[in-house]
């Protein structure tokens, strides 16, 4: 891909000083990193945020970044994001959580992904802030596609958490990478996990999905080797076997929530 070289203080390479993209953001009490997100996407056009209830400074803040703001009652991740996506005006769209940052080297290679129209998805690195700083260069990093054609592009509220949009169409890699900063603490981390652990157990059992009694004995020492070795947190020290410990434990209590789920409805 050609690099452009700009400076975030002069135009885009166009002559314009926004991207055709809107932006679409869901929020519940974001304001710890909201303005880092809304900082990095001034460069486009749109920025849209649904709000389901925030009772800190998350909406003001959006506000002063010039966003757009809507009120929506909790719906689901999928649906709610679905419906934020359903506010944009521009075909290209993307998807930030309130945590997360993008790049001035993104906003260019997304500009020539517009202009060269080679692509319906865009997938790119995830870097996530633990402790402070993020995992060793040497550790593998997490990917997500949060850029695409909004008509070619849906949320399935069939998955109740962990939801992408599905995109049908052509997905590219760019070698680039956002920030997330919500798993930058343990307390952040086990809130989260305990949170998505019910609505992945949940959403398990609504499609009639049984626990299995040899996942309960194997997945933890399995998901631990998997992140710790062949995702390569043994390169992060002390803060990826903390993180590893984590990503076992949590898939270890979806499928114990699974089924505690089960033995309830009996």
């Amino acid at each position: 891909m050609k690099k452009q070289h700009l400076s975030t203080q002069k135009k885009l390479t166009d002559g314009t000083s926004k991207l055709p993209v809107s932006v679409f953001i869901i929020t519940q009490n974001e304001a710890r990193h909201l303005a880092k997100t809304l900082s990095s996407v001034q460069y486009m056009d749109e920025i849209i945020v649904v709000d389901s209830g925030s009772t800190d400074s998350t909406i003001e803040i959006a506000k002063q970044f010039g966003a757009k703001v809507y009120h929506h009652d909790w719906m689901g991740y999928a649906k709610q994001k679905q419906y934020a996506m359903s506010l944009c005006q521009h075909e290209w769209v993307l998807n930030l959580d309130g945590d997360e940052a993008i790049s001035p080297n993104i906003v260019h290679a997304l500009q020539q992904v517009i202009l060269d129209d080679c692509a319906d998805c865009v997938r790119m690195w995830r870097d996530d802030i633990f402790i402070n700083k993020p995992l060793s260069a040497w550790s593998k990093k997490a990917n997500n596609h949060r850029f695409y054609k909004r008509s070619k592009s849906y949320f399935d509220d069939k998955k109740f958490a962990h939801e992408s949009a599905s995109v049908n169409g052509k997905e590219i890699f760019l070698n680039q990478t956002f920030t997330h900063y919500g798993y930058d603490s343990i307390s952040a981390i086990t809130t989260k996990n305990n949170t998505y652990s019910s609505l992945k157990a949940q959403e398990k059992h609504h499609q009639h999905k049984l626990h299995s009694s040899l996942k309960l004995l194997i997945i933890f020492p399995l998901i631990f080797f998997k992140e710790y070795l062949l995702q390569r947190k043994i390169f992060s020290g002390k803060r990826g076997f903390i993180l590893s410990v984590m990503e076992a434990y949590y898939a270890f209590i979806k499928e114990a929530k699974l089924y505690e789920l089960e033995e309830l409805q009996k």
